[in-house]
């Protein structure tokens, strides 16, 4: 198990396809100048798992107008902050579980933002863009049911494997304008579009929500910013797959299974 940097370019766009594509091994961590090991596999070859194990999974919640409307919510001055434990966090193509005791259990396709500087604390929203290592797509899993219940989301967010994030961390771009897509359907049927949004639409943009974060708690390199999710979250049920896809960054593709 190691860090890798993926390279060539697919024919296929994304991570939609893996032909061409090799990963090369690097030694330690990639926050940093990147030493090679000179393993390098094909990415066919290769089992993904989730691209960083973060300190923190830090979450925005009603960060596009329209989902803070569909759940018949307000949108809010500031940006509204939770947590996702580490142990919530799994890769591309690992199972979501079902939790026996949730019985509305929703997918959040949203933008991941992955810290690269060091003790990124009290950051100015002119400066906040030189902490990103980079990008990456994530699941918001959600047990909406619990949600509504508690009140808060610790127990709603937290279960095991609501936190997918992959396939990899695109390093180079520019996240002001970027489709987000989330589909859902059983294996070998046609997946129906559930969600579909732009960053574009973010009530508050990725500058203003690192900056936010970092005056409440110190972000470390690996830290994951996740930045809300558009409108149209819906149910997941045992046997469905969910794929998040973010323009520029690839596609993470997650089984659901009930626990």
């Amino acid at each position: 198990m190691s860090f890798g940097v993926v390279e060539g370019s697919s024919p296929a766009g994304d991570s939609a396809g893996t032909e061409g594509l090799t990963v090369a091994a690097i030694k330690g961590h990639p926050f940093g100048e990147l030493e090679f090991t000179g393993e390098r596999w094909a990415l066919a070859d290769v089992r993904l798992l989730s691209p960083i194990l973060p300190s923190k999974v830090v979450c925005v919640g009603r960060n596009y107008a329209e989902h803070a409307a569909e759940l018949g919510n307000a949108v809010p001055k500031e940006p509204l902050l939770f947590l996702k434990p580490t142990t919530s966090v799994i890769g591309p193509n690992d199972p979501i579980r079902l939790p026996p005791q949730s019985h509305q259990v929703e997918h959040e396709a949203e933008l991941a933002i992955v810290i690269g500087a060091t003790g990124a604390r009290r950051v100015d929203r002119a400066d906040a863009l030189k902490t990103v290592f980079g990008y990456t797509c994530a699941n918001d899993v959600t047990a909406r049911d619990l949600q509504k219940a508690d009140v808060q989301f610790t127990r709603a967010k937290g279960f095991d494997s609501f936190c997918p994030l992959g396939p990899w961390i695109t390093t180079e771009l520019d996240a002001s304008d970027l489709e987000v897509r989330c589909e859902v359907g059983h294996a070998g049927d046609e997946p129906e579009v559930r969600q579909l949004g732009r960053t574009s639409q973010f009530v508050f943009d990725v500058a203003t929500l690192i900056s936010y974060v970092s005056h409440v708690m110190t972000l470390l390199p690996g830290d994951v910013i996740l930045t809300g999710t558009p409108a149209g979250v819906g149910p997941l049920t045992e046997g469905d797959v969910v794929t998040v896809s973010v323009e520029g960054v690839g596609t993470l593709a997650n089984p659901v299974l009930n626990l």
